[in-house]
């Protein structure tokens, strides 16, 4: 059997009397598609001057006889003030609750046929997005102006060297995204600065991008265009300044929008991998593996599970399975046993800046523990210092920073046994310092995280030299068999069969 998805198709109007009506009837087609199980179009008015209003009533009035109400939801919307596209586009996004939205204009320039060749791409392929370029060999397209599909052009060419895609109509308005991915984005632009805000967030957010060709049937100006040179200007300045904006993650609890500054730093990442690469083992637990940035070092491996409970770092991680049939992505709690892979048992748990953002460290570390076979070991790695305790710490959820003592006791509580201790990351210890506990910034600043990328290969060469207290501990901790045992004579069924 097929399966079938849902669709929200957002339509911002704004001055579209004329046209408004046919561009909404042509969506008609969509309820025959045996792919959409639920079609929900929201209409949002952003402060029509003319008869769009009236349009939009008349068409209303039209939708019992012209559309299957078993498939076909619709909502009307109006803004008081005028916002401009990207605004109309949040509004009606905020109204989406279905597998998948797309973008269609109150015009007549973009067909809805074009929608129906996106759908099996996203059941079939895994996308996360699918844009309609304009400027792949297609049916037809309507032959219009040369300097516009020039602009077109060069705008494409920067924003492809500026996400590092090769995009060939990053301008399409038909962009068909998965709705909780474009929901988990932070979308700021209100005017036509929407399309190049949207390909390069999804971009930095590494989603699975296609490109299907369209047909466009382009209007003139005297047909009531309204995109002119200055939205040119406009969108090249958008390039510019989403490119180098880590605004990529909506606020949550996770601290989404911190990981996405970590991440301009991959030499970082590297330099992590490599110091605990020695101690990992053939079958690993990754757990908190965030968007994959240790994953992706560490790996290939005979297993590795990659886990984490932010939902959308799942996603992320799943992206990476595609070319890694060695991977596996689950939801797991470290505090919760049962969401730990089930009938499983590891050489190795690598638990890297987890523990400090938990209450009860012991039961995570023995979580861990029980899923570590004899001999095995869990890679653990914690901020150091309760002294550089500052801002940072508190934005990223840290209830504490350790001591040696203090996470070797917890280890030893927990049945471990210590086989090494690394200080790792010393040359870092004074820019958290100044950031975190005197400036009490909530935020890694860009330019730094660069500058300590583009320097990465000479300080971590320096880093046992420099005379600072080390940032971070990573511990190596074994599961011998006397700590098997131990653990065992400590369990409540253990403890009722003894004499």
């Amino acid at each position: 059997m097929t399966r079938q998805t849902t669709l929200s198709v957002l339509v911002p109007v704004y001055n579209e009397q004329y046209l408004v009506e046919a561009s909404l009837a042509r969506l008609r087609l969509l309820g025959d598609s045996p792919l959409l199980e639920r079609i929900k179009v929201i209409v949002v008015d952003d402060h029509s001057t003319d008869q769009t209003p009236a349009a939009l009533e008349s068409f209303q009035r039209s939708l019992s006889s012209d559309f299957d109400a078993g498939k076909f939801e619709w909502v009307f919307l109006r803004h008081e003030q005028n916002g401009g596209k990207g605004a109309a586009v949040r509004t009606a996004l905020a109204r989406a609750d279905t597998e998948l939205v797309v973008i269609h204009d109150a015009d007549l320039e973009y067909h809805p046929r074009n929608l129906l060749q996106m759908l099996p791409i996203f059941l079939d392929e895994g996308a996360d997005a699918v844009f309609g370029s304009r400027f792949l060999p297609s049916s037809f397209k309507r032959v219009l102006f040369f300097r516009h599909a020039m602009g077109n052009h060069f705008l494409n060419l920067v924003c492809s060297v500026v996400s590092d895609l090769d995009f060939t109509d990053m301008e399409t308005c038909y962009k068909m995204v998965r709705t909780n991915l474009l929901k988990s984005i932070p979308l700021v632009s209100d005017d036509f600065r929407i399309e190049p805000e949207l390909a390069i967030k999804l971009a930095k957010r590494g989603a699975r991008i296609y490109e299907i060709p369209i047909d466009y049937s382009g209007r003139t100006y005297q047909e009531g265009k309204k995109i002119g040179w200055k939205d040119g200007v406009r969108a090249l300045w958008a390039i510019a300044k989403f490119g180098v904006s880590d605004d990529i993650y909506r606020g949550d609890e996770h601290g989404g929008e911190i990981l996405a500054r970590l991440n301009r730093a991959p030499r970082f990442n590297r330099w992590m991998a490599d110091v605990v690469r020695p101690y990992v083992g053939h079958r690993v637990l990754e757990v908190g593996a965030g968007t994959g940035n240790l994953t992706v070092n560490l790996a290939p491996r005979q297993v590795y599970w990659a886990t984490d409970m932010n939902p959308h770092y799942l996603e992320a991680l799943g992206e990476l399975r595609s070319s890694r049939p060695y991977l596996h992505v689950q939801f797991t709690d470290i505090t919760r046993a049962e969401t730990f892979p089930q009938g499983q048992k590891f050489d190795t748990v690598i638990c890297l800046n987890v523990l400090e953002h938990i209450e009860d460290h012991d039961s995570a570390l023995r979580n861990i523990c029980d899923v570590l076979e004899v001999g095995g070991r869990a890679i653990v790695l914690v901020p150091q210092h309760p002294s550089l305790y500052g801002s940072l710490d508190r934005v990223l959820g840290h209830c504490r920073r350790y001591t040696e003592a203090e996470l070797l006791a917890v280890g030893a509580q927990c049945d471990f046994s210590t086989s090494q201790v690394l200080q790792f990351n010393r040359v870092s210890a004074p820019g958290w310092w100044l950031n975190g506990k005197i400036l009490g910034k909530t935020t890694l600043g860009l330019s730094q995280m660069k500058l300590l990328n583009m320097t990465m290969p000479v300080l971590r060469r320096m880093d046992r030299w420099v005379p600072f207290p080390a940032l971070s501990l990573i511990a190596i901790f074994e599961k011998t068999a006397a700590n098997a045992r131990a653990a065992e004579l400590k369990s409540p069924v253990a403890a009722s069969a003894l004499p």
